[in-house]
């Protein structure tokens, strides 16, 4: 009989701990479960509401649960939040943002909220992001139907009466390219007419000249922009993206540190995303501590790696010190050395520092792209479907039902509330 050596050292540590605490002692007694700690179960399981009502009628059977614990709230869960919601021109929208937020327990001021879309081929999301992350991220729009275009962000944003609210947007810079009818081409900067074909002026030329009122035909301009320049927040997540996308590129391919990489990351990471640079923001957190990568990079590649770490702690984050312009010069002036190219999103540290926010971390991308996985078990269960119903789903499992809850089991996805 195969026995797991591990399972039987993780019960023999248990009971080892057991023992030598004189103070536990074994309930007799069957633990019974309340309707929160229910709910919570339920969360954790992730069940669909059939399995749900069994699971609970098995429990009720079996005397486990408290007196005046409800089972058929599983049935109408969704009603409570759905009714916020309106499915048209093949979105599912939130059809009164101020309404949803009062029923959770939200203010809702324009101002300390933000726009984050997340759009792909396979999907489109829009949720509203609290500036600080004090209140839990809002959903209010999903499709599966609609593709990455100009036109579905003009609807988008008339569903959500954006007109009304006028909230700030953070977002990918190709998407920020939609809402303001750019093409993501040759003039691809929403501040200036930086040339990205010009690549010995890049280092060469700081100040560019600035967009005027935008002409359809001219400088990449498609369509008239969705949404003001002015609201635009930079996406601090995705520059430091693109800063480590550049200086992996700017390395040697058969450099002790580029086999370090494949080692470090092994089967997660492929090689035509290591040579390519692309790397998600945990890989990078990890990289950066690991100090047997310093050791292997020669001394040009150390200087820009240390630049690199440099401005995501002291400028891309939380608070700009004192000297933050003389630390984004200091890494441009490596990453010339090193050979590296300036991207789109290099160029805005290159050109428009001063549009950044003081406090890029309260107004961060990264937030929005936490939603975005913690989406990803709803969607396996939506199974393709997504409508107001679905959406309300969505919500029961995001939010606690009973405020002040002291139960301390947590769902499988990220915890908004």
């Amino acid at each position: 009989m195969f026995v797991d050596e591990r399972a039987s050292t993780d019960t023999e540590s248990e009971e080892d701990i057991i023992e030598s605490d004189p103070s536990f002692q074994r309930e007799s007694a069957p633990f019974l479960i309340n309707h929160e700690r229910l709910n919570d179960l339920v969360r954790d399981l992730y069940p669909s509401k059939e399995k749900a009502d069994v699971l609970g009628f098995r429990l009720q059977q079996w005397n486990l649960l408290e007196t005046g614990t409800t089972i058929s709230s599983f049935r109408n869960r969704n009603e409570n939040l759905a009714r916020y919601y309106a499915s048209a021109e093949n979105i599912c929208c939130c059809k009164d943002v101020d309404g949803l937020m009062t029923e959770l327990g939200c203010e809702h001021n324009p101002v300390h909220w933000r726009l984050f879309i997340d759009s792909s081929k396979a999907s489109l999301k829009a949720v509203l992001l609290h500036n600080g992350y004090i209140k839990p991220s809002i959903p209010v729009g999903y499709s599966i139907l609609r593709k990455e275009t100009y036109h579905t962000m003009k609807i988008l944003l008339d569903l959500l009466e954006y007109s009304k609210y006028n909230w700030k947007v953070c977002s990918y810079l190709k998407v920020v390219s939609l809402l303001l009818g750019l093409q993501y081409t040759k003039h691809m900067c929403f501040l200036c007419l930086w040339n990205s074909w010009q690549d010995s002026s890049h280092y060469a030329v700081k100040v560019w000249p600035p967009r005027q009122s935008p002409q359809i035909g001219r400088h990449n301009v498609q369509h008239q922009p969705l949404v003001s320049s002015a609201n635009v927040f930079l996406p601090p997540l995705h520059i430091n993206l693109g800063l480590m996308k550049n200086f992996v590129k700017a390395k040697e391919r058969d450099g002790d540190d580029f086999k370090f990489l494949k080692d470090f990351f092994g089967a997660d990471k492929s090689d035509a995303k290591l040579k390519a640079g692309v790397f998600m923001g945990p890989e990078i957190r990890k990289l950066m501590l690991n100090e047997e990568f310093d050791s292997r990079l020669k001394p040009l590649e150390l200087a820009a790696w240390n630049a690199l770490k440099s401005v995501v702690a002291n400028v891309l984050g939380n608070h700009h010190r004192d000297q933050y312009a003389d630390i984004v010069d200091r890494v441009l002036k490596v990453y010339e050395q090193l050979g590296a190219l300036i991207s789109i999103k290099m160029h805005f540290l290159h050109s428009h520092l001063d549009f950044f926010p003081p406090n890029l971390g309260e107004v961060s991308d990264e937030q929005g792209e936490r939603f975005h996985q913690g989406t990803s078990v709803i969607e396996e269960g939506c199974q393709g479907r997504f409508d107001v119903n679905i959406m309300g789903d969505f919500w029961w499992y995001l939010q606690r039902e009973s405020k002040g809850s002291s139960c301390k089991r947590k769902a499988k996805c990220i915890k908004y509330f």
